[in-house]
């Protein structure tokens, strides 16, 4: 069963996808003063994103079967989300918010070797700044799967050292213009990055990374012209009276992996899996409703650090076996680091950043510092589903963070 918010969620989307004219729910006896559909703007909307492949691997650069560079991508996207209406508390809390599920066909020039990815996301997006009347400066971010790719096979696909998955995450961040052309009907443009990867679940994992333009046409179902001054003194009061507070999440995520490494001054992949375990302890000061700052206690067990092989000799006549991949005692495997975050809290959704270092460690790979970028999804008002990302000195994809967290001491307002 969902939780009781996911519950709403979810009903709210039916109701505005099928009953888009609006109709009135009556609740504890009475009806409300705004109908459920109207509490809701139900966006419609269709982009289309030309963009310039940045050439980060040999593959790209024109080590492929086509013996030419790969430079441009093209993708299409379908949205449907929802937007809280300007007059309740969150709409002016969170001003111009809208979260919803998109669908992208990309296409990269080399259907054979790389194939035509389709991309399934969630999305959420906000005002940045009011540029006139109409015309605002947003940004969005999108995180979902992709399917479709052609990965790495030695015989069919020997050339494709990029990809070694048919199945990738997709990630992308875009800044644009929203032009309001009526009630109904916006003009959006503007600019985006994109990430596809693995999380190092198989190897090769180079990943395809891009920057695109972006262009499109949003349709919107049951919006009018809001009075942008006194949304602007609202959102001030509501923001005021945030009571500021130290809240505690606690984070269990585990996830899998493949591992490299190098030998006699050669890059070998490991033919074997390895777990990931591990926690996080983050006191978070709440600054307010969008803001929270702090520090966490990072515990892993990663069963892929330190591992290594060893030369052999084959006597004559004799099978080569190939090389065998050794794991260390546990103590090199398990680290304990600190690290500084930040967090961006929306409706249902908190992105998060840290940085840090692990302070007690088994050396090796357990050294130096680490980057986390995560994605909190509200379950309810004391749970999340945690999805995160583990980068190793700023460069080396090191694991993927698929969890679950709990919220101590939030005494942020309900709306």
């Amino acid at each position: 069963m969902f939780p009781r918010e996911c519950n709403k969620v979810l009903f709210s989307l039916f109701l505005t996808a099928f009953f888009p004219f609006g109709m009135s729910i009556a609740g504890n006896g009475r009806t409300d003063s705004i109908s459920l559909p109207q509490r809701l703007i139900h966006r419609w909307g269709i982009e289309v994103r030309p963009g310039y492949v940045i050439p980060t691997n040999p593959f790209l650069k024109g080590d492929n079967e086509q013996l030419e560079p790969i430079r441009h991508s093209l993708s299409t996207h379908f949205k449907t989300s929802f937007q809280f209406h300007p007059d309740s508390p969150v709409g002016k809390i969170y001003r111009g918010a809208y979260q919803g599920i998109g669908f992208a066909c990309y296409s990269f020039g080399d259907t054979k070797e790389i194939g035509d990815p389709k991309a399934i996301y969630l999305f959420q997006g906000a005002t940045l700044a009011d540029v006139t009347p109409h015309l605002s400066i947003n940004y969005e971010w999108n995180f979902g799967l992709s399917s479709g790719w052609h990965p790495h096979n030695y015989e069919t696909n020997p050339y494709n050292g990029m990809v070694g998955s048919k199945v990738n995450a997709y990630m992308n961040v875009n800044f644009y213009f929203k032009q309001i052309l009526s009630h109904q009907f916006d003009l959006i443009y503007g600019v985006t990055f994109t990430h596809f990867s693995n999380g190092n679940t198989k190897y090769p994992n180079a990943g395809l990374n891009a920057a695109d333009l972006k262009a499109g046409i949003t349709y919107n179902i049951h919006r009018h012209a809001p009075s942008l001054s006194q949304g602007i003194r609202d959102r001030a009061s509501l923001t005021r009276d945030f009571p500021r507070h130290v809240s505690y999440d606690v984070v269990l995520f585990g996830s899998w992996r493949r591992k490299g490494l190098i030998f006699n001054d050669e890059p070998m992949a490991s033919p074997d899996h390895y777990t990931v375990w591990g926690f996080n302890i983050n006191p978070m000061y709440n600054l307010g409703y969008q803001l929270r700052v702090g520090a966490s206690l990072d515990g892993v067990y990663d069963s892929s650090a330190n591992i290594y092989t060893e030369d052999y000799i084959t006597a004559m006549g004799e099978s080569d076996p190939g090389y065998t991949f050794y794991q260390p005692a546990v103590r090199k495997q398990m680290a304990l680091g600190i690290s500084a975050r930040g967090e961006y809290v929306m409706p249902y959704f908190d992105v998060g950043v840290g940085i840090g270092a692990n302070i007690v460690h088994g050396g090796g790979d357990l050294k130096g510092c680490y980057q986390i970028l995560s994605l909190k999804i509200k379950a309810t008002r004391h749970s999340f589903i945690h999805i995160g990302y583990n980068l190793q000195n700023f460069d080396t994809p090191n694991y993927l963070m698929l969890g679950l967290g709990l919220r101590l001491n939030n005494q942020s307002p309900r709306y």
